[in-house]
């Protein structure tokens, strides 16, 4: 099937997930065009003639600021502007997530370090303090006790930027060395797998090994509900195990990386092809 006007994927790294989808649009004939974002610019009121663009743009500034130009002049994004902004703010996705009645850890803001330090005598420790934005565990931190968020939260008062100053807590969840990652395209749970390390984090990033997961009903709902709170069409929810087995819901993902759930899945599902299908329905239902 070809298209009049190409889809455009918008991307400034091309990772092995984009290699996929740009492999699965050139098997199935399917006319499409890379924009690198770093050399790619708008004029407000323009308009590009491109109404489908998958967003994988790795940084989210640029991956937001994009979203918005492109709709702006008429495109169709996956995700929006909307959704990546949800996604790439932990905060806002922890509220999106309790508004939508999902299991996350207990969660507090503090607009100052101090009081961060105050928060976590309520929350207890030993608890974990992330960046608002980031992605593979980068500047995560383990609180076991309040020496150890004394010492963390001087540094954080010492960033430069007026944001970073502001403290995102959660409680500390003791998983059983794994979390699952569950892949969500178009409201449907594709697949999920194990993400095991021996660290704590445990980010593929960071060494984790993905192994699949068996995907029951619990789980299938819980991704789905947690993707929709969040208004993305592709996402990667993480979901954790508490001491009692319990669900939780972590974080969504924007621009989920797929590679170490398609090894795990070897022949079986392809992501890319199911991304693939999304925005050719997307395109069907904007020529309807």
């Amino acid at each position: 099937m070809s298209r009049a006007e190409p889809f455009v994927i918008l991307a400034s790294r091309v990772r092995a997930s984009e290699k996929r989808i740009f492999e699965a649009l050139s098997r199935r004939g399917i006319a499409h065009r890379h924009i690198d974002s770093r050399t790619w610019w708008h004029p407000l009121g323009g308009h590009d003639g491109h109404p489908i663009v998958l967003n994988r743009e790795i940084g989210l500034a640029r991956a937001t600021y994009a979203a918005e130009a492109f709709e702006a002049a008429g495109a169709i994004v996956v995700n929006s502007a909307r959704a990546t902004a949800l996604c790439g703010d932990k905060w806002r996705t922890s509220v999106a997530l309790v508004e939508a009645d999902l299991p996350t850890p207990r969660t507090a803001l503090g607009l100052t370090p101090e009081a961060a330090l105050t928060a976590l005598e309520s929350i207890g420790y030993p608890a974990v303090v992330k960046p608002l934005q980031g992605s593979w565990g980068r500047l995560v931190s383990a609180l076991p006790d309040r020496r150890t968020a004394e010492t963390v939260l001087e540094y954080v008062a010492a960033l430069p930027s007026p944001q970073a100053r502001i403290v995102y807590l959660q409680e500390w969840i003791a998983k059983p060395g794994r979390d699952i990652r569950v892949i969500v395209v178009g409201g449907e749970a594709l697949a999920a797998t194990y993400r095991r390390s021996e660290h704590w984090r445990t980010n593929v990033a960071r060494g984790a090994v993905s192994e699949l997961c068996p995907m029951t009903p619990h789980i299938e709902k819980l991704a789905v509900m947690a993707a929709q709170a969040v208004e993305a069409e592709i996402a990667g929810v993480d979901l954790i195990e508490d001491g009692t087995g319990e669900l939780l819901v972590l974080e969504v993902n924007h621009g989920v990386e797929f590679s170490g759930l398609q090894q795990a899945l070897g022949d079986g599902v392809s992501v890319a092809d199911r991304i693939v299908d999304h925005l050719l329905e997307k395109s069907r239902s904007c020529s309807a």
